[in-house]
């Protein structure tokens, strides 16, 4: 990603302190930050709202580091990442078996053939983790790019978007807690950026464009991202009405 060695690159960063452009880096990659955060609070807060309130904060930190080590961990190969055809197809489709599983009640665990849910502090971390791998490519590039390169710039990014995040799942959390509504919103929203994340890999995208035109290629991606929302939706539904119908029928036999 950087053209000097590790060292040289942050002796130039540090340099650049006194320049007004990397103040203005600096503005633009928290106003990054915010904005990218949002789906990972959603990721968390859904994750972690069947946890006890004595490890529910835990789960919220942890969640958060995951979702900057995945941004780290990427960092060094995500012009490759990039280019990968089917990836981002696979990465989609894992995404939303997350959304969906996200939306299931506590009780999912009573039927065998539900999905099990996450009450467990490392069960959901995981979950999180599976989530932010799928995410965190676009976050990288996002930072990278207001970063122009500039090591000292990247980091902070990175650093900043820890307390972001967490912050904002603790906030959506509170809001799940009060308006129940709102996880189908949260699955809603996580069954977009799958279709969206779909619509985008290469295979699908440079076809479009080659084929017909940019435009085309972004009618897709809005008509893919909006079928996520509504497929994701109504399997949570579906499920939780298999659920219930699992739950009465145990009632009756006992």
């Amino acid at each position: 990603m950087f053209d000097l060695s590790f060292g040289e690159a942050f002796h130039v960063a540090f340099a650049d302190l006194a320049l007004a452009s990397f103040w203005i880096g600096v503005v633009q990659i928290i106003w990054i930050d915010i904005l990218l955060a949002g789906d990972n609070a959603v990721v968390i807060a859904l994750a972690c709202r069947k946890l006890p309130p004595k490890v529910r904060t835990w789960g919220m930190v942890l969640g958060a580091g995951v979702a900057v080590v995945m941004r780290i961990a990427f960092t060094s190969v995500v012009a490759v990442l990039m280019f990968i055809p089917f990836l981002k197809i696979v990465g989609g489709l894992a995404l939303f078996y997350i959304a969906v599983k996200l939306l299931l009640p506590d009780d999912s665990d009573h039927c065998e053939d539900n999905i099990e849910a996450s009450t467990h502090l490392w069960r959901a971390v995981r979950v999180i983790a599976i989530a932010d791998i799928v995410m965190s490519l676009d976050n990288v590039i996002a930072i990278a790019g207001a970063s122009g390169g500039n090591p000292l710039l990247f980091t902070f990014g990175l650093l900043v978007s820890i307390p972001l995040v967490v912050l904002g799942a603790r906030v959506v959390m509170t809001l799940l807690t009060r308006f129940p509504l709102l996880i189908w919103v949260g699955g809603a929203l996580l069954g977009w950026i799958a279709g969206q994340v779909i619509a985008t890999d290469p295979i699908i995208k440079d076809f479009l464009v080659s084929q017909y035109s940019e435009n085309i290629a972004r009618i897709v991606e809005f008509s893919s991202a909006t079928l996520g929302a509504i497929i994701v939706v109504a399997a949570g539904r579906k499920l939780r009405s298999n659920m219930s119908s699992c739950a009465g029928d145990q009632k009756g036999s006992e």
